[in-house]
């Protein structure tokens, strides 16, 4: 398999030299990250050495194997951010948005406490259950202890039991570290345990069992997956930057963030892609976002992880992007090889009004929408990079995957911050436990 393919010398709008600068500043983390490799699971790098733990798979594939064997027809994924984000962007990624009711196995992510949201997902459930389906839970909480995801745990468990009570736990995976609270309660009530290493954090899990799980439950192909992010960390771990798309990448938008530009826009010509969008804008965030640096000097550092879809939001934000403020640096990401082919139609009565459309495919027609995005932000001097995936396939999701969650990790050295912790998102838990036990 080839790497997936990256341009940026004409128009990420930063000289080599500055580039060959930043590329001797990363490399020592670049070499600590190679390092990390034979760490195992020790370090704050530990996500780095999961695709390549094949007795993790073995683990997952029992698992499934296991649960499949009652015949269920539903798989309820509960869990929020890193617990389910980078599982739904795998999944639409391969499958696009429509999975349900075109394979054998539904799939329903509760990740909100959302009370109508959570009704219309129970009364699915019910249904299913009501007429003597199977389905399977899957419970996923580092902590164990996650508000959302234990109160919905709480409501679906109390659906399970009362259509299947005296055989309920034979129906449900916990995902969620060893020895926690969750985990605990988990063997007491004899039900099914993934544990997921102690220094791979949520946003970095979706390669662990919280991702390989309900992913291999719906017949994704978790050893491509893996294979690609096994390629992804080889990408990104290359000593010369032009080679090494995280650390490039990294290079170029710490650089631009340093001279202003406080928004990066992954701007997606994919719409099965726009849940890579949300799983990155989270990486990103949680991991970039920081009050203090490594010196304990407050900085209150971020850049602003937007989404965007090609050719949608041409038509809703494109005026703003074009004319606005010089305050954003753009990822472009598209995909080559299509699995469909649909070509306009030769009608004459829409001849006149579109002349150039006709009899074309409508992949050649998102090309040139996108090559002439690319075009007008070039000739504005608006910078970007282009990534372009050869196919929508699992080895280069798991490739682009890993690449980013590295490059992420550069980001964090660069600006001298760490990226594996989040401790202000504890702020709100705190609050809410208040106010929850003040009621």
């Amino acid at each position: 398999m080839d790497t997936i393919p990256f341009d940026y010398k004409e128009s990420c709008l930063i000289n080599n030299n500055d580039l060959q600068n930043l590329h001797k500043t990363l490399l020592p983390e670049i070499n600590r990250i190679t390092a990390a490799r034979t760490s195992h699971y020790i370090t704050d790098y530990a996500s780095i050495n999961l695709p390549f733990d094949a007795e993790l798979l073995k683990t997952i594939e029992a698992t499934v194997k296991e649960k499949k064997s009652f015949s269920p027809t539903t798989l309820v994924v509960i869990g929020i951010g890193g617990s389910n984000l980078g599982t739904i962007a795998v999944l639409e990624a391969l499958r696009g948005r429509f999975y349900n009711g075109h394979h054998d196995i539904n799939v329903y992510f509760v990740d909100t406490v959302d009370t109508d949201h959570i009704n219309d997902i129970a009364q699915l459930v019910e249904r299913d259950l009501a007429t003597g389906d199977n389905i399977i839970l899957n419970i996923i909480s580092k902590s164990g202890t996650t508000t959302e995801t234990i109160a919905n745990a709480e409501v679906f468990l109390e659906i399970l039991k009362s259509h299947r009570p005296y055989n309920y736990h034979q129906f449900v995976v916990t995902t969620t570290d060893k020895d926690s609270v969750l985990w605990k309660l988990a063997q007491e009530e004899e039900f099914a345990c993934l544990a997921i290493p102690e220094h791979v954090g949520g946003r970095y899990s979706v390669l662990s069992a919280v991702g390989l799980f309900p992913l291999c439950f719906l017949d994704i192909d978790i050893e491509e997956l893996m294979h690609g992010a096994q390629d992804g960390f080889a990408q990104s771990t290359q000593k010369e930057i032009h080679d090494n798309y995280a650390a490039l990448s990294a290079a170029t938008l710490c650089t631009h963030y340093n001279h202003g530009l406080i928004i990066h826009d992954t701007f997606l010509f994919s719409i099965a892609l726009e849940s890579l969008g949300a799983w990155y804008r989270q990486l990103s965030a949680e991991s970039l976002g920081k009050a203090y640096d490594k010196d304990n000097k407050l900085i209150n550092t971020g850049m602003l992880p937007t989404i965007s879809i090609g050719s949608t939001d041409l038509h809703s934000v494109a005026q703003l992007y074009l004319a606005g403020p010089y305050n954003r640096f753009t990822t472009f990401i598209a995909v080559n090889t299509h699995t469909t082919d649909i070509t306009v139609p030769n009608y004459e009565i829409f001849e006149s009004l579109v002349p150039h459309i006709q009899e074309k495919p409508l992949a050649v027609i998102m090309n040139a929408i996108l090559e002439g995005t690319k075009r007008a932000y070039h000739n504005d001097k608006r910078p970007f990079i282009s990534v372009t995936l050869p196919e929508k396939s699992a080895y280069y999701i798991g490739q682009l995957m890993q690449i980013k969650m590295i490059e992420v990790m550069y980001r964090g050295f660069l600006l001298n911050i760490n990226p594996f912790d989040q401790p202000q998102v504890e702020n709100y838990k705190k609050e809410t436990k208040k106010i929850l036990s003040e009621n």
